[in-house]
């Protein structure tokens, strides 16, 4: 029997992911992943770990964090002000208060999806936290191109997540796809037709930010 990843027993998938129309400022991210139908498939198992998103310059970095369910991730302040780092989207719901400058917080990822993370204090500040329960996935790159090696050969949905799109047209995007050896397998993505993206959004407590007064901090 041939061991994992070699080329008589694993596969590759493929794509281009067309983005929305977008009001943001730079091309949103986009995820693909895969989820076996078929149990007896092979897929590898994920693992939970420690990531970093930091608060530096009034900016998260990295803008977006693709992390195993059940993952802690740490949100240090390393700007020398107050920041109030909090997110009210599905995937982890959260609201970590005030902390100063060289403190830190942790929040731990317990559920699959996309957390969007903002701060309270400046609007300008966003990120992207998205816990999946698969190992199967890739990032699309600049040009929207993706590619997921070593899967095995069987029955999978077909998953996408693009920053900023509705949840019900995402899952609109959601198919089934069988994956076989010696084949290009070739999964071609088009959410052109999905609600435009919109770089606004509410502070904490669902109101809008007061963009006209400067933070005192």
């Amino acid at each position: 029997m041939c061991a994992r990843g070699t080329a008589q027993t694993t596969a590759e998938v493929s794509g281009h992911v067309q983005l929305p129309k977008s009001d943001a400022g730079h091309k949103p991210a986009a995820v693909v992943w895969l989820k076996a139908v078929d149990r007896a498939v092979d897929v590898p198992p994920i693992h939970p770990g420690r990531f970093t998103l930091v608060q530096k310059n009034r900016m998260f970095s990295p803008h977006m964090l693709v992390v195993p369910v059940g993952s802690l991730v740490n949100f240090p302040n390393a700007d020398p002000f107050f920041h109030n780092v909090f997110s009210l989207f599905n995937g982890r719901r959260f609201d970590l208060g005030l902390y100063e400058a060289g403190t830190s917080k942790d929040v731990a990822f317990s559920r699959e999806g996309a957390s969007y993370i903002f701060c309270n204090i400046h609007p300008e500040m966003s990120a992207v936290v998205l816990a999946l329960s698969t190992s199967l996935y890739a990032v699309a790159d600049s040009s929207q191109n993706f590619s997921i090696r070593e899967v095995t050969p069987g029955e999978y949905e077909l998953h996408v997540w693009i920053e900023g799109t509705p949840q019900p047209a995402l899952d609109g995007l959601t198919r089934h796809i069988r994956i076989r050896t010696g084949v290009s397998n070739r999964a071609d993505i088009d959410a052109s037709n999905s609600p435009p993206l919109s770089s606004q959004h509410l502070n904490k407590f669902g109101m809008p930010y007061d963009r006209d007064s400067a933070p005192a901090y």
